[in-house]
């Protein structure tokens, strides 16, 4: 069931609901694309209507964020929880490896998607990694012709939003994958160059102030974000 938070609408799951759900899109023979927004994403898509629309017209979209359960709370239509990208993306490999299936990383800087390859073939040998490319490109269809001719089964997508949501909208079919899932800095924690919080942090929800500590020059962007939780309760005060 989907759940609208502030103009975006949420596929309103559990970790363990979202996997048995992207498993069953894995197994089908057409092209998915899933979303993952937090809090930025719903401030950008406030002021860029294709943003929102091809994030509402994702087969899935899943809250990454604490700030959007927050604010999902607060305006009166509460989600099960958050289900982050990287987490969502863990469950993926799990099912691909199962499935002996193809893999393909789109996106960060140079040499990283490699390094990030290298490591998930380690922890999941059954998947077979049919390419990479850096997110450093400017011809989009040339992009597609080489992702295309690598036939992946399942597509990760880490240009950053909403860049990485529009390409998947845009070129998402024409790649030949089952599935395609963006993950913004996902690559970078695949391969080890950014450490994802301590796990008592994350179920707190306090993932995104362990970044903060790690990366002060994000405290620009974590300003902003207490505007959702303001903007969540003037939806519920104008109901």
């Amino acid at each position: 069931m989907k759940k609208e938070v502030l103009g975006v609408r949420f596929d309103d799951l559990t970790r363990q609901e979202a996997a048995q759900v992207g498993a069953a899109l894995l197994e089908e023979d057409k092209f998915h694309y899933v979303v993952t927004p937090n809090p930025e994403f719903i401030l950008a898509a406030e002021k860029d209507g294709e943003f929102l629309r091809v994030l509402n017209e994702a087969d899935l979209a899943l809250a990454d964020g604490i700030g959007v359960v927050y604010s999902a709370k607060i305006q009166g239509t509460p989600l099960k929880g958050r289900v982050t990208g990287i987490e969502f993306a863990s469950d993926m490999l799990a099912c691909l490896n199962e499935r002996g299936g193809r893999l393909y990383l789109l996106g960060a800087k140079p040499g990283v998607a490699e390094e990030a390859g290298r490591r998930i073939l380690e922890q999941y040998p059954g998947i077979v990694l049919c390419g990479t490319q850096d997110g450093y490109f400017k011809d989009e269809e040339a992009v597609l012709l080489k992702v295309a001719a690598a036939r992946p089964d399942l597509l990760f997508v880490c240009l950053g939003a909403p860049k990485q949501e529009k390409w998947m909208a845009r070129w998402g079919r024409h790649t030949g994958a089952r599935m395609a899932i963006g993950l913004g800095g996902a690559l970078d924690v695949f391969a080890g160059r950014v450490e994802r919080a301590p796990e008592s942090w994350q179920k707190l929800g306090l993932e995104w102030v362990y970044r903060l500590k790690k990366e002060p020059r994000r405290a620009g962007r974590m300003a902003r974000l207490p505007l959702v939780l303001v903007k969540a309760a003037g939806r519920r005060l104008k109901k």
